[in-house]
């Protein structure tokens, strides 16, 4: 089953003054955000800076009503395993705004179109992470949330509202399935995921639906090597290529998170995606 919806509120006034203050406070004395291009195809590095400092104040307001919103609906549902507000700023806020330097760099170096209106698609969003983020940052781009579990979805079409945001839809299915719907498949030029599967299940689940010429961008823990490697026969598969891999400092217990970047070289094949199930039980 196939569902989408968008929805437009007017921004509430009442947010956790306390939570806002604080992290405004803790963002006072670091550095802005600096990108070291290396060669293609292999690595770069971001600079270790608080992305939460580059926000507006309405933005960072709107963070704050949606980690408030995530911390409540968490008694009563399982979005998130962290329960502590301080931890998700540092371990889902931040991640989520450090994979964006990595797109609009990778983005303008390969990519033949502007990096200001981008079409975005976050598989799996689960709690909306990245791609509620890359919204609230990002307002002039259009973020499609893909997740399969309907309270889940419910969860992100009350918090798009709570936040008043324009530029975000939800869509309640399987990548498998809305990866062959002609009005998605090859539709985004960027599809990201974060916390969702290794890299060789995430490229058939991703790859479909990212336009020739677009990018696949996948979060990843601080040594995805080997996970990379196995993930190559996927990704040319899927009519994709490994063009970098991003290094960029976080609050995660090893002090490092990587954005796995991946070019659309040319079209996937039509019988990919395969059957609901089957890319994570046999993995190509």
């Amino acid at each position: 089953m196939l569902l989408y919806c968008t929805r437009i509120f007017s921004l509430p006034v009442s947010f956790s003054l306390g939570t806002f203050i604080k992290h405004l406070e803790r963002a006072t004395n670091l550095k802005p955000t600096v990108i070291t291009r290396r060669s293609a195809t292999t690595k770069c590095s971001i600079g270790n800076a608080s992305h939460f400092e580059t926000l507006n104040p309405l933005q960072q307001q709107q963070v704050h009503l949606y980690v408030d919103a995530l911390l409540d609906w968490n008694q009563k549902m399982n979005l998130t395993a962290v329960r502590d507000v301080n931890d998700v700023m540092d371990r889902h806020i931040e991640d989520s705004l450090a994979i964006i330097p990595p797109i609009r760099s990778s983005y303008v170096s390969n990519c033949e179109s502007a990096v200001e209106k981008l079409n975005l698609v976050d598989v799996g969003s689960g709690a909306g992470l990245p791609g509620l983020i890359l919204a609230i940052a990002c307002p002039d781009w259009k973020l499609t949330l893909l997740e399969s579990l309907n309270k889940r979805c419910v969860f992100l079409e009350h918090v798009i509202g709570l936040m008043g945001l324009s530029n975000v839809k939800v869509i309640r299915g399987r990548a498998e399935d809305v990866g062959h719907n002609l009005e998605f498949r090859e539709a985004f030029d960027v599809a990201v995921a974060r916390a969702v599967a290794e890299m060789r299940i995430l490229a058939e689940y991703c790859l479909p639906l990212v336009r020739v010429g677009g990018l696949f961008v996948a979060a990843k823990g601080h040594s995805p090597e080997e996970e990379v490697r196995r993930a190559d026969k996927a990704i040319r598969v899927m009519g994709g290529s490994l063009l970098q891999t991003c290094y960029v400092n976080s609050h995660s217990p090893y002090g490092q998170r990587t954005a796995i970047v991946c070019l659309k070289n040319g079209p996937t094949p039509k019988k990919y995606p395969r059957d609901p199930g089957t890319p994570a039980k046999s993995p190509l």
